[in-house]
């Protein structure tokens, strides 16, 4: 069993940045592939990042290439992700995951565990 609780978000303007933090409980963590994901009102989760178990491998959606970075520090329990040049449609609630393979990171009925979810909002 793992609980994940995401903090980070809030309000920037166009531009700006934000890093959101995902604190996972458990010992096993470290044996989780990570994902974040991102749904704004009226529109379906969608996928945003994944990092493997050891943070060696990441992978992201081409609309945050460029923009945002994934990653963990196992030792903390906690994975990342750094948000730069924001833009008002990154405007959505940002969830982290927790899956237990590495394959098909980008769907969300991939993972086993999800948090609460952060508010990001984005101002133009």
């Amino acid at each position: 069993q793992v609980q994940l609780v995401e903090s980070g978000g809030g309000l920037v303007q166009a531009g700006g940045s934000l890093r959101l933090s995902c604190a996972a409980s458990g010992r096993t963590f470290s044996s989780y592939s990570m994902g974040w994901f991102r749904q704004a009102p009226g529109k379906e989760r969608e996928f945003v990042a994944a990092i493997s178990w050891r943070g060696g491998s990441t992978y992201s959606a081409d609309i945050v290439k460029g923009r945002f970075t994934i990653t963990r520090d196992n030792p903390k329990n906690t994975v990342y992700l750094q948000m730069n040049s924001l833009k008002p449609e990154d405007t959505a609630v940002y969830y982290c995951a927790a899956a237990t393979g590495w394959n098909n990171l980008a769907q969300v009925y991939t993972y086993n565990y999800w948090g609460q979810g952060t508010q990001v909002t984005v101002s133009s």
